[in-house]
């Protein structure tokens, strides 16, 4: 993983730095060929340049965010900013539910949009996967 993540997760509160941890090692675990990276200022995990997966610091919770989570029609994850993105959203620990995450993050996998053209493609949204 990559330093500047682990940096990220110790910086956290106590409670928060465990959520931090445990995404970070079930990501690691199920996305073990996805580039990962401090993007925009928290951990993102990516496949081919394209954002998948990542997690940040929100006043009062970690937020998982998928970038096109709302394709994966899981009542789990509810819609999240613009575009197809969906998110989770932990306060402690005990909340995670390893195999929700995994699941999801297969699904990462399968189900993508196109987010690295986004810009180039003025805004526009098109299915990868």
């Amino acid at each position: 993983m990559h330093p500047v993540i682990l940096t990220f997760n110790s910086r956290q509160t106590p409670e928060d730095q465990k959520i931090c941890e445990r995404l970070s090692s079930i990501i690691k675990e199920s996305l073990p060929q996805a580039e990962n990276k401090v993007w925009h200022a928290h951990p993102v995990w990516f496949i081919e340049g394209n954002p998948v997966v990542g997690y940040s610091k929100l006043k009062d919770c970690i937020r998982l965010l998928f970038w096109s989570g709302q394709s994966f029609e899981e009542k789990g994850l509810k819609p999240g900013g613009k575009f197809k993105a969906a998110e989770a959203r932990y306060t402690s620990v005990d909340e995670i539910n390893p195999s929700d995450l995994k699941r999801w993050l297969e699904k990462s996998k399968s189900i993508q949009w196109d987010y690295k053209n986004i810009v180039k493609k003025k805004g526009q949204l098109d299915r990868l996967i």
